[in-house]
């Protein structure tokens, strides 16, 4: 997961979006698979990026379901042209 951070217990990361509209493709693709997955990430799109957060609320950290998701997402935003960027804050080391 190398454009994921670990940050107070969650994996985070923020993609900086080519458009506006892009960003709006990158939500709606991420809710699609989050639908699937049953687990459903915190998003905060902005203009010029989305900010992604994952955590696993029933046992209070990140477990294999955030990083399997986490990996769908990583691709997904390689698919509507999204670049990450690492969020500010705290970092800890992401799980591999």
């Amino acid at each position: 997961l190398d454009d994921w951070r670990m940050v107070h217990d969650a994996l985070h990361v923020r993609y900086t979006t080519p458009s506006y509209r892009a960003g709006l493709d990158l939500v709606a693709r991420v809710g699609d698979a989050a639908e699937a997955a049953n687990h459903h990430p915190d998003l905060d799109l902005r203009y010029g990026y989305l900010d992604v957060r994952l955590s696993s609320h029933d046992v209070g950290g990140v477990t294999r379901r955030d990083v399997d998701l986490a990996r769908t997402i990583s691709g997904l935003a390689t698919a509507v042209g999204a670049d990450a960027a690492p969020p500010a804050g705290p970092v800890d080391e992401a799980p591999s």
